[in-house]
């Protein structure tokens, strides 16, 4: 049976388009020291995304779960109407830095995690500049991770594998990406990786 997604309905367009929005219409948040942090207007953009999400995709949700450990795949998490689960991952980039590589997650977790076809690791990519005091957003992606091309990804040889943008400055995202493409074809073809990770670890590329 094939499954209709949250991103099959068009409704990941109107929840870029609302979160820009509510960035762009949020008072002064950040001091003029903290500003100049990635990691804390990283912050402020989870929480500010996380507690008006419900508001921002209306109604579209069926179950929503606010928060998660700040160890876990992702930062809040949504059910729709006909089941599919949504973990959601917030990210944020300065676009005026010369390299960014974010992680995502690992190999193990997105495998075991989408061993169910309902289930999609999202990510809510925030980009933004710094002008004078303020913060201007010029650009929300909300995508499956799968919409990421792998020719932006590099996986780095940390523990089962750690899955990251390769330079978040050049992000590409192709919607017709579909879950089935993200398969152990890529890992195994990805020479980086392969020469990287010793033998014993070959199990890896057989979770997917």
């Amino acid at each position: 049976m094939s499954i209709v997604s949250f991103f099959d309905s068009g409704q990941c367009y109107h929840i870029e388009q609302r979160a820009i929005q509510l960035l762009n219409e949020q008072p002064r948040f950040m001091s003029p020291q903290t500003i100049q942090s990635p990691r804390a207007v990283g912050d402020a953009v989870q929480a500010i995304l996380s507690e008006h999400f419900l508001a921002i995709a209306e109604e579209s949700i069926f179950e929503f779960e606010p928060a998660f450990a700040r160890r876990s795949m992702a930062d809040f998490a949504f059910t729709d109407e006909a089941g599919n689960r949504y973990i959601v991952d917030v990210k944020t980039h300065r676009l005026d830095t010369e390299f960014s590589m974010p992680n995502l997650t690992s190999v193990k977790r997105l495998t075991a995690f989408y061993e169910s076809d309902q289930n999609f690791f999202c990510l809510l990519l925030a980009q933004y500049r710094v002008e004078a005091d303020r913060l201007s957003f010029r650009e929300v992606h909300f995508i499956p991770i799968e919409f990421l091309s792998w020719n932006c990804l590099t996986i780095g040889a940390l523990g089962w594998g750690q899955i990251q943008i390769a330079n978040a400055n050049l992000i590409q995202i192709d919607r017709s990406i579909s879950r089935k493409a993200m398969d152990v074809k890529s890992l195994r073809n990805d020479d980086d990786f392969l020469s990287s990770r010793s033998r014993q670890n070959s199990s890896t590329y057989e979770l997917f």
